[in-house]
């Protein structure tokens, strides 16, 4: 199925502006759609007969829908869309006719002509159509979301709603559903939701919310006295027509998300919409989670560290260790234990340690300079990586690195004669389903007769066991298009 871009794009001739206010419009108005119990639908004009298509549609939370099967893409002309064609013309909320049936389903049709900015172009219509198969007593609850969406409906025509989005900030929540407090033009509540007034009675306020300074009782309940203050100048700036950003409240150990919309139909502030939503348990594992984060990442600084102390053991005693062959095998057990470390050190620092992510690029950078550094060639060779790694899981990084340490070391120590000039590159080639390596040299290449299966170095048979056992891949080792060797590392990057 076609995006709404898609569809705005390939089938009117709207400008980026418009279709990006749409997009803003289909990003909020399930607030809509809850408080007129009803379906809403997006429809652009295409071509000259007076055919409209739908683009989008929402569903309301609050009531049953009018539309069983999904209505984007659909096209419809003749008397079907006459509403929307009488919309767009005038440039005014149509309400007028009578119910229509959609199967065995009645229903009410309205539309709501969509502009970008006072006065401007219809760039849509908005069919907003009710259920009317159930019954429903006109409760207080029910007048007030009716009240309410009239208003915003207005505003949508006048180019006022929705508001421009505050970058980072989500339209998740809270929703209508969670909590509804409607305020005067003054600020004093005129209705309050059950679910709204149950908040309150969390953050510790006993009396019925009606009638109240809302900004006055947040600045009465919140713990901190400047966050009280700061939501209460979010609501002041809500009745000046404003869309303050979303904010919660701490009060009494309970966390509340407050969410404050003005109400200006016809460019008239008369009050302003206030979303409320107890997040107090959200929070609560919001806190385990960052207290088991923090425990994760104390546990990789110590293995880190332990690390580092093991090597340093191990360098300790390859001094004192008279045979060369033994002070060899010693210093190259200190390379494998600090490249180990390297992974946990980043995981200790990291900020999605709970993913157990990490940040390969940087790894491999400081694997490669401390290759160059301890190894014992006496030839000019220069390191280099082409491509990223990205961000890769740690089950993956730890076998990695210890690959990638096993393949540069030996690139180093015998592709070159001693004087001799060279490159050594890693070469990263990521698709979604499989990363491939590879590590090339510019050296003297593989002596005749060579196999990696055969090979009896400590180094080629860590590399061959950790390719194929604990990263699933495969290794091979070839001559170079243009001499020197190429090490080709590929792995799949599914979680094990």
């Amino acid at each position: 199925m076609s995006t709404l871009r898609d569809l705005v794009e390939e089938h009117t001739s709207l400008s980026s502006a418009d279709g990006d206010h749409l997009h803003r419009l289909a990003g909020d108005w399930q607030l809509v759609s809850d408080l007129s119990f009803a379906d809403l639908l997006m429809w652009v004009p295409v071509g000259d007969q007076g055919r409209f298509m739908c683009v989008a549609q929402v569903r309301p939370v609050t009531a049953p829908t009018a539309y069983q099967d999904d209505q984007v893409g659909r096209v419809a002309g003749g008397p079907e869309v006459a509403h929307l064609a009488v919309a767009r013309l005038q440039g005014r909320i149509w309400r007028e006719g009578d119910p229509v049936w959609y199967g065995d389903t009645p229903a009410r049709h309205e539309a709501i002509p969509v502009r970008r900015t006072a006065g401007g172009d219809v760039i849509a219509i908005i069919g907003r159509d009710t259920n009317l198969s159930t019954a429903r007593t006109p409760s207080q609850l029910e007048l007030n979301y009716l009240t309410t969406a009239d208003d915003l409906a207005q505003m949508i025509t006048d180019g006022a709603f929705p508001p421009v989005r505050i970058p980072g900030e989500t339209t998740s929540a809270p929703r209508v559903g969670d909590g509804l407090v409607r305020l005067d033009a003054s600020g004093k509540v005129t209705y309050a939701s059950p679910n709204a007034q149950s908040a309150f009675r969390r953050l510790g306020l006993n009396a019925h919310l009606v009638g109240e300074d809302l900004a006055a009782v947040f600045a009465r309940l919140a713990s901190d006295p400047l966050e009280g203050s700061d939501m209460g100048e979010r609501i002041e700036a809500a009745l000046r027509g404003e869309a303050p950003a979303r904010k919660e409240i701490e009060a009494r150990g309970a966390t509340v998300l407050t969410r404050a919309l003005p109400l200006m139909p016809a460019g008239v502030p008369i009050g302003a919409l206030v979303l409320i939503r107890d997040v107090t348990e959200v929070r609560r594992r919001d806190r385990q989670l960052m207290t088991k984060d923090a425990t994760i990442r104390e546990i990789h600084h110590r293995v880190k560290n332990n690390l580092q102390t093991v090597a340093a053991l191990l360098r300790l005693q390859a001094r004192r260790v008279k045979q060369p062959a033994a002070r060899e095998a010693l210093e190259e057990s200190v390379r494998r234990v600090a490249s180990i470390a390297l992974v946990h050190e980043t995981l200790s620092h990291s900020v999605e340690v709970s993913d157990e992510i990490v940040e390969f690029d940087g790894i491999v950078d400081r694997v490669a300079a401390a290759a160059a550094e301890v190894t014992a060639s006496e030839a000019q060779v220069t390191m280099r990586r082409d491509g990223t790694f990205g961000v890769l899981p740690a089950e993956i990084a730890t076998p990695l690195v210890m690959v990638l340490n096993e393949l540069l070391i030996n690139a180093m120590e015998h592709a070159f004669e001693k004087g001799d000039k060279g490159e050594v590159v890693v070469r990263i080639q990521r698709s979604r389903r499989e990363l491939t390596v590879i590590v090339a040299d510019t050296g003297r290449g593989l002596p005749d007769g060579f196999d990696l299966a055969a090979s009896d170095r400590l180094g080629l048979q860590i590399v061959r066991t950790l390719a194929t056992g604990e990263l699933g891949g495969t290794i091979a080792l070839r001559g170079g298009a243009a001499g020197g060797t190429e090490a080709v590392l590929s792995f799949p990057l599914a979680k094990r």
